[in-house]
């Protein structure tokens, strides 16, 4: 299976080809592409490559489905006998991302230095 993990927002994501994964909310149009390059390993069956800190030349492309909105959350907060009780609510914004395909760098030239006699 390929997939890759990569980093939207601060936090990282395991991005797997045809899936969906729900992002923070990102300031692109629905239906638009976009390309996630902050990848930080892809692994293709037995072959995996970590970056350091990102694997260059990796990169994911994805389309944006719709931007959606959380279940609200609720925080009651009180404190008993004092008369103190306080609502609070909040729902997060998300952007939901379809993973269309998933590019991996060129293949890593090795270059030996041979030590001349």
């Amino acid at each position: 299976m390929k997939y890759a993990i990569v980093q939207s927002g601060g936090k990282q994501y395991r991005a797997v080809e045809g899936a969906t994964i729900e992002v923070d909310r990102l300031s692109v149009e629905s239906g638009a592409s976009l390309k996630l390059e902050e990848v930080l390993l892809v692994a293709d069956g037995g072959k995996v490559e970590v970056g350091a800190p990102y694997v260059k030349g990796a990169a994911v492309r994805t389309s944006v489905l719709e931007h959606v909105r959380a279940p609200k959350v609720r925080v009651f907060k009180y404190k008993p006998k004092m008369r103190y009780r306080v609502h609070q609510g909040h729902r997060q914004n998300y952007t939901r991302l379809r993973i269309e395909e998933i590019t991996r760098s060129a293949a890593r030239k090795a270059t030996k230095k041979t030590a001349e006699a």
